[in-house]
């Protein structure tokens, strides 16, 4: 074979380049830019203006490669909104109930309020209005799972003895972070750091009186 064959052969391109406009391929790095595509655009375009063409034209994947993993616009959305949370609310262990609490709380309410991710939660929880099966897979997809995250530091403050073993964690619960979410998704209100804080004041007040009832 000549040189110029040879020099031919060597400048054909990789195969890796027929990827026929998904630049990401079928890894893991097409699904989180997927993931990521569909937080921007929910942002700047609202729930209705989200269309699969549009997230994957903006994750830079093909429309094919996106129903690989995901039917719907709202299954993208949910998947990111999980994914979010399960990341921003954990709540820490500080080795203090007070402190865990405020901080739990104060995180949860700027997840909601400022960053994509709330407003991914707040187009779910309007189309849950709409969409029952949806709102069953909502609940035990995100809800339920929180839940289970937002009694952590109460279970851990029951194993250091500070609370009481008998505790109506699913009450006290409702109690901490149901007005966070009442005034984030009905009032509007603000749920400052005061706000949040005072919530927790008030549960400590609660349980310490149960406490010491004398």
């Amino acid at each position: 074979m000549g040189q110029g064959s040879t020099t031919a052969a060597t400048a054909r391109p990789e195969p890796a380049a027929r990827h026929h406009g998904n630049r990401h391929g079928r890894s893991e790095q097409a699904r989180q830019a997927v993931l990521e595509a569909v937080d921007d655009l929910l942002v700047e375009k609202g729930f209705t203006g989200v269309t699969i063409e549009g997230i994957a034209a903006r994750a830079g994947v093909a429309k094919q490669t996106v129903y690989r993993w995901w039917k719907t616009k709202t299954d993208i959305l949910l998947d990111s909104f999980l994914q979010d949370a399960a990341e921003a609310l954990t709540p820490p262990d500080q080795g203090d109930l007070a402190l865990d609490l405020r901080a739990h709380l104060r995180q949860l309410a700027v997840f909601l309020t400022e960053s994509d991710a709330g407003a991914v939660f707040r187009a779910l929880i309007g189309h849950a209005q709409h969409d029952p099966a949806f709102a069953a897979a909502l609940r035990s997809a995100y809800l339920d799972e929180q839940r289970r995250r937002d009694r952590l530091p109460l279970e851990r403050a029951v194993a250091r003895g500070r609370l009481a073993a008998g505790l109506d964690m699913a009450a006290e619960i409702d109690q901490l972070v149901g007005p966070v979410y009442h005034r984030v998704l009905v009032t509007a209100e603000p749920v400052d750091e005061a706000f949040t804080d005072r919530l927790v004041e008030a549960f400590l007040h609660r349980v310490d009186a149960a406490a010491d009832p004398g």
